[in-house]
């Protein structure tokens, strides 16, 4: 496969115009990909390719994509199952990122919705505006079980900004993989091997900051793409202490290969990395109780300079909560 990658690049390999690429891993989602793979074919726009990758699944996944072959094929819409080794979801992206050959590229989650207009906004955004290299919409939340509204779980942020490196980095605008649209030639110039860093956390930091860090990412203000919440999924399901601790480990590695990828040499930007990450080991440290490591990065926090900073984020995280308090009170 790395040589095929090799020789798309050597040859100058033109993305199809005006193809859209969409690149799902999905692991034991019998129950739930159906809906998924529905709003795919119920797409406004015409020219799609969905590479549905396998991660190792112990049900009836493959199967139940199987199922959809017929389906895209009289859709007119090209459809590739591919299967690997159970991993994790950064893993199955790239073993479909050597497959996409869309001029643009998205990559939702196996059990959220698409929006029938989805695809086609976000396409005619960038046909309209060539200066852009991505571009995204809104989400709305809801619960698998019926389907009611769920509350939101990440942050808008500033929905006029453009520049959304640190605003992502730092939690202050979403992260939803199903909202964002990229330019694959874009994309693949920032990862040339067709291949992102590998964690258990993350893959949508992986897809993202280092593309939000060399363009700018303009909103659509329609919520055009559905997220689903399940009790007991990867994302939602309670972890331990060492688990947590585990995990905030794997996003500081994550993001020290990402500072990389984006070049990130400058003292400024350093500075700014290192206080989010010991910001984040002193909220777990708060959760936990831990009273040493509660100083430890206290005094670290103030060795860089970022003392002040968390204490106004604190004070505006008071604000946002005191805000949501009344209006649903309203």
């Amino acid at each position: 496969m790395a040589s095929a990658v090799g020789e798309r690049r050597m040859m100058g390999y033109q993305f199809k115009k005006g193809l859209v690429s969409v690149v799902t891993p999905v692991y034991n989602g019998a129950s739930y990909l159906p809906q998924m793979l529905d709003s795919v074919l119920k797409q406004t726009y015409g020219q799609i390719e969905m590479i549905l990758v396998d991660d190792g699944s112990e049900d009836d996944t493959v199967k139940v994509a199987e199922d959809y072959c017929c389906k895209f094929a009289t859709r007119g819409y090209e459809y590739h199952i591919i299967r690997a080794e159970h991993q994790n979801a950064s893993a199955a992206l790239n073993r479909g990122l050597p497959y996409v050959t869309g001029e643009y590229l998205i990559w939702p989650d196996g059990d959220d919705v698409l929006e029938p207009e989805s695809v086609k906004r976000r396409v005619s955004f960038l046909q309209e505006n060539p200066a852009y290299q991505c571009v995204r919409t809104l989400s709305y939340y809801f619960h698998a079980e019926d389907g009611t509204a769920a509350e939101r779980e990440e942050q808008s942020g500033d929905l006029e900004k453009e520049d959304l490196f640190w605003d992502m980095l730092e939690g202050r605008t979403f992260v939803c993989c199903g909202c964002y649209m990229l330019r694959s030639e874009r994309f693949f110039e920032i990862y040339s091997n067709r291949h992102i860093p590998e964690y258990d956390v993350g893959q949508n930091f992986q897809m993202l900051l280092p593309f939000l860090f060399f363009h700018k990412c303009p909103t659509i203000q329609q919520k055009l793409y559905g997220v689903c919440c399940r009790k007991g999924s990867h994302s939602r399901r309670a972890l331990s202490r060492e688990e947590e601790e585990r995990k905030y480990q794997l996003y500081e590695m994550m993001v020290d290969e990402i500072t990389q990828i984006c070049g990130i040499t400058d003292e400024k930007g350093k500075k700014r990395i290192q206080y989010w990450k010991i910001r984040r080991r002193y909220q777990l440290a708060r959760k936990y109780g831990d009273g040493k490591r509660i100083l430890q990065e206290r005094f670290a926090l103030y060795r860089c300079g970022g003392w002040d900073r968390f204490n106004q984020s604190v004070r505006d995280l008071f604000r946002r909560m005191c805000e949501k308090l009344q209006n649903r009170f309203k």
